[in-house]
């Protein structure tokens, strides 16, 4: 809910830099944009399924989610260290 709230006060930021990096980027960040709206459902019947003790059908869903929430985690660090970090300090040079 703070990243929505942020960025809808906040606005867009463009990432300056062009080629390949640029292209990286935009696939990161399309790739973590679907697949944090994706994930939701899943975490919700994963924590579901464990919370109501049917744990084969919770490791079963959890099997997907695991991993789909942490590459989630991972690149929205990595959208943000490329946006505001990494062009930041090639700039700066």
């Amino acid at each position: 809910m703070c990243y929505i709230q942020y960025h809808a006060h906040h606005g867009v930021t463009r990432f300056a830099r062009q080629g390949a990096v640029r292209h990286l980027y935009l696939a990161l960040l399309g790739s973590h944009t679907i697949l944090a709206v994706v994930i939701v459902p899943f975490i919700l019947t994963t924590l579901y399924r464990a919370w109501r003790g049917r744990f084969e059908r919770h490791k079963k869903i959890a099997r997907w989610t695991l991993p789909l929430w942490f590459y989630v985690s991972v690149t929205g660090v990595v959208v943000y260290w490329m946006l505001y970090h990494l062009y930041a300090q090639i700039a700066g040079r």
